[in-house]
């Protein structure tokens, strides 16, 4: 797995999926709590604090997409256009099953940054030794990502009746989504 790597979106912004540099946490940190706060995509109903998204966010493997220029050779953290998270989705045995979370800031929603990631971290959890990638909710009111999920090769598993209260008092369900990585051994 080389990193980072350098892309032009469609709008013509150059940017980078990398690492997460420690320098970035504050930027990844405000940017989940702004997708917290509008409460149509994470579980969670109130911000983090720095614990709280270090246990969640941090607890494996992090990563950004941040904006560049060709002469950066160290961005600023106020370039983070999106980010995610890669770990285990269980212990021990299913250990090879991973979980990922995305984020993208609102303002750049459908500029492919969350198709970018997608599919790099397909490859990267790859490379890490996954041999799957599970999400375990993903709200049905969330369109653009079931479809890019679904784009991606993932399929729906199942399905939670009443998974969510949305801030508009709306309960939604989640879908289980899953996408087997072809070729990989096991997980150690």
């Amino acid at each position: 797995m080389l990193l980072p790597i350098r892309k032009i979106l469609n709008n013509g912004i150059a940017v980078e999926l990398d690492w997460m540099r420690p320098q970035e946490q504050g930027s990844v940190r405000d940017l989940l709590n702004t997708v917290i706060s509008e409460g149509k995509t994470y579980p969670q109903d109130q911000p983090l604090s720095e614990v709280e998204f270090a246990a969640y966010w941090l607890s494996q493997d992090a990563f950004v997409v941040r904006a560049v220029k060709d002469t950066d050779t160290q961005p600023r953290d106020r370039d983070v256009l999106g980010a995610f998270y890669l770990k285990p989705n269980f212990p021990g045995r299913c250990s090879h099953i991973c979980n990922a979370g995305f984020i993208v800031q609102p303002v750049l929603r459908g500029q492919g940054i969350g198709r970018l990631m997608g599919e790099e971290m397909l490859k990267i959890a790859s490379s890490l030794g996954y041999t799957a990638v599970m999400f375990n909710l993903v709200f049905e009111t969330n369109i653009p990502s079931i479809k890019l999920w679904q784009s991606l090769g993932f399929e729906t598993l199942g399905r939670i009746p009443n998974a969510a209260k949305l801030p508009n008092g709306q309960v939604v369900d989640a879908l289980i989504m899953y996408r087997h990585l072809k070729g990989l051994g096991v997980r150690d």
